[in-house]
């Protein structure tokens, strides 16, 4: 089966490989502030692993996680990663300093922003839109599903015709859209999961991130998987869903993840997932039959 990877897209784009600084802007999140709720989405840790973090500065920042990879990414360039909560939930002044200042060094050639659909105010799309003309902008929408029952049961915070709005009104800008999907949701079927994804295709997301549902320990999900009310999937089958959603795909929607990382010392379910070479081996395997 053939879909395009990030790895494919980016050699295409930029000419070599390309890597992601995971930076940690300080930020939070309305659904942890108080002002959607206190306790986040139900599976959400509420940490990032992967940022660098205890550095004064953007450049030290940047400096530091690009010194950690630099060894794999010979001749390679980087892009500007804010991964850690809510990364456009702070005030355009706020936002344009610290995003100006990530993509100063020669050795950035792009930005990208997690972020969600409901904390993308007209007046940040347009800001992103014009730091888009001076290096490319991605802006990433943690959406995982788009049925609003589960999306409640996960505490998402916002209707799914939220996502479509924000999507519409960044491409109006002409900013690349990467989609966040989760395989595995309680009390989804196969059939709801590929409805999420025909609708982000619809929607217009240039790329898309699967992810397995993880059960961290410390969070809310953990105590309902603890309790019985949820099951984990399997390896064969979370593959076996991955390949029929990535069947639905266009040829031009790029593939940024196929599934997610969990921290190995929180994980406390699925436990098959905490070898990713292993789980990408099988994977990968299994999506060229």
């Amino acid at each position: 089966m053939y879909y395009k990877t990030v790895n494919d897209y980016n050699k295409e784009r930029f000419g070599c490989k390309v890597y992601k600084l995971s930076l940690d802007g300080g930020f939070t999140c309305p659904n942890r502030d108080g002002t959607l709720g206190k306790d986040g989405c139900i599976f959400c840790s509420g940490s990032n692993e992967f940022a660098e973090k205890s550095c004064s500065t953007m450049e030290e920042q940047l400096l530091k996680a690009k010194n950690r990879v630099e060894h794999k990414n010979k001749n390679g360039k980087y892009v500007a990663y804010f991964q850690s909560f809510t990364n456009t939930y702070a005030p355009v002044s706020h936002l344009k300093a610290l995003f100006y200042e990530a993509i100063k060094p020669d050795y950035i050639v792009g930005l990208s922003i997690g972020t969600r659909p409901d904390c993308l105010e007209q007046e940040k799309i347009e800001l992103l839109k014009e730091i888009n003309k001076i290096k490319p902008v991605s802006v990433e929408l943690g959406l995982q599903t788009v049925h609003d029952k589960t999306a409640e049961y996960i505490r998402r915070g916002y209707k799914t015709q939220v996502y479509f709005d924000a999507v519409s009104r960044l491409k109006q800008a002409g900013i690349e859209v990467v989609t966040h999907v989760i395989i595995g949701l309680p009390d989804e079927s196969k059939e709801m999961i590929k409805e999420t994804v025909r609708q982000v295709v619809k929607a217009g997301s240039d790329g898309i991130k699967f992810h397995l549902l993880h059960v961290i320990r410390g969070t809310d999900l953990e105590k309902e998987y603890n309790q019985g009310k949820i099951k984990v999937l399997s390896l064969k089958e979370y593959a076996e869903i991955l390949k029929e959603c990535i069947a639905l795909l266009p040829y031009e929607t790029v593939v940024h993840r196929i599934t997610g990382d969990g921290d190995k010392r929180t994980l406390a379910a699925p436990l098959w997932s905490a070898d990713k070479k292993a789980v990408l081996n099988y994977l990968n395997e299994y999506l060229k039959t």
